[in-house]
């Protein structure tokens, strides 16, 4: 018998908002292209798989996060705090990464970054394994 998921969508920023307050961090697959994350403290969430393209995550504090396979193309993360964060497999390649900390975040020869940008000398460990 296959296994039926009853976990609601997550689709906003407002509702990510509520459930981190909540003490909620996995927000795995959720759909929040286009959401306004600005300036929020989101550290240590789980937003693998998730589809965070275009979205606003300026100023945002997203230190330890889980953003694997995530998309973040076109996503503003103008300086975003990403330190420690798990990058494997983002696609990274048209998002803003201007003045992003990125110091001891883990990536993977999969990761995506825009053109001209060197993740190694931004402080990214490369892994030499892929997830």
């Amino acid at each position: 018998m296959p296994e039926i998921n009853f976990q609601k969508s997550i689709n906003s920023a407002a509702k990510i908002v509520e459930e981190y307050a909540a003490g909620k961090r996995d927000f795995e697959r959720a759909e929040l292209s286009d959401a306004n994350f600005h300036g929020l403290d989101l550290k240590g969430s789980n937003f693998s798989y998730a589809d965070l393209s275009k979205a606003n995550l300026s100023d945002a504090n997203l230190r330890g996060c889980d953003l694997s396979f995530s998309d973040l193309s076109q996503a503003n993360l103008q300086n975003t705090d990403l330190r420690g964060a798990m990058l494997f497999s983002a696609n990274l390649r048209t998002a803003n990464l201007q003045g992003t900390h990125l110091e001891k975040a883990d990536c993977d020869h999969n990761t995506r970054f825009p053109a001209n940008f060197d993740p190694i000398v931004a402080g990214v460990n490369m892994s030499q394994n892929s997830v």
